[in-house]
């Protein structure tokens, strides 16, 4: 059995596809796309698609599940707007068995059509599937390109307060920041250099991309976002996007003034993700966490050090590579359950 599972975001469209023998996990080969899903959604079949045959012929495809969060982006009026959209390209697509990730496990589009808020940014509910291979009770988080996702674990269940987006936001269960696509200004309020507090100019100057970009913590590979400037990902570009978060650029600036904002600003990101961490560990009386995802060890790993919780990282299990499309392997693997 060859199950395709997609994870559908607003920037980036992640696949995994897994080869299961008697129910068992035999092999894993994964891929992404960064699919702007504001601006261009309607390539979406044509992306999913190519993602599979990027793999393998789409014929030898026995099962398809898919998860999103892309029903946010603004080309939506509404959530549910948006997730009957992507449930409609995703059945002109395919022809092989296909159903969904929703907050109460997988679901027909029969089922999706009359609750489609069900599907609603459930990728989480798919990551749980994996973080539960480490422990029954933990919290994994996963910080991608855009967003980290704070989900308790207990008795090998996920026991999430929150069931949406808006919900989990006050909860600590979902904080809106990641490693690429984070506007610097959305969490900064004032930087420290050379002594001195400097408030930020809250503009589309720099992204956490630049930053991770100028301290070498991701590669130009992992940059997959578009620039804010439409300019070039080489690392003197990234510092002058950061320079311009102080209303400067590289002539007021030198290279190691930008890197110790980039330092800074790293930091304060780990502090944010760190507040939300807390509150989830204290509500729920845990304290191993479990990370995924392309911050987990840029971000997710400080963030419970920071906090002086213990650490594991799902990489005990998965691949890097794979660590990086966690919800579309959760995903499939959810698919290969709901067919069994």
């Amino acid at each position: 059995m060859k199950v395709a599972g997609f994870d559908i975001g607003g920037a980036n469209t992640d696949l995994a596809v897994v080869d299961f023998e008697n129910n068992e996990v035999k092999n894993i080969e994964v891929d992404f796309a960064y699919l702007p899903m504001w601006s261009n959604n309607e390539a979406l079949p044509k992306v999913l698609t190519e993602l599979i045959e990027n793999i393998c012929p789409i014929d030898e495809i026995d099962a398809v599940g898919i998860s999103m969060t892309a029903e946010l982006v603004d080309a939506y009026d509404t959530k549910k707007d948006g997730v009957l959209d992507v449930v409609k390209k995703c059945e002109e697509t395919f022809e092989c068995p296909t159903a969904y990730v929703g907050i109460d496990g997988m679901l027909s589009k029969e089922e999706i059509e009359k609750t489609p808020l069900k599907a609603a940014a459930a990728n989480w509910i798919a990551t749980a599937q994996i973080a539960t291979l480490i422990s029954d009770n933990c919290i994994f988080i996963d910080t991608g390109s855009t967003t980290t996702d704070i989900i308790p674990i207990k008795d090998g269940k996920e026991c999430a307060i929150g069931r949406s987006d808006f919900e989990r936001l006050a909860t600590g269960e979902l904080v809106y920041t990641g490693t690429l696509r984070t506007n610097l200004a959305s969490f900064l309020d004032k930087v420290q250099l050379h002594g001195k507090e400097y408030r930020v100019a809250s503009e589309l100057f720099a992204q956490t991309a630049d930053v991770y970009t100028v301290l070498d913590l991701i590669t130009l590979d992992d940059y997959v976002c578009d620039t804010f400037d439409g300019e070039n990902k080489s690392k003197k570009s990234c510092m002058k996007r950061i320079a311009r978060v102080l209303c400067a650029d590289l002539d007021s600036l030198s290279e190691d003034d930008v890197v110790e904002l980039a330092k800074f600003t790293h930091q304060k990101q780990v502090e944010q993700i760190a507040d939300a961490l807390k509150q989830v560990s204290e509500t729920q009386n845990l304290d191993l966490i479990v990370t995924t995802g392309l911050g987990k060890d840029i971000l997710d790993k400080k963030a419970a050090e920071f906090l002086g919780l213990e650490v594991k990282s799902m990489d005990t299990i998965l691949t890097d590579e794979e660590c990086v499309v966690a919800p579309a392997v959760g995903t499939a693997v959810m698919m290969n359950k709901f067919l069994n």
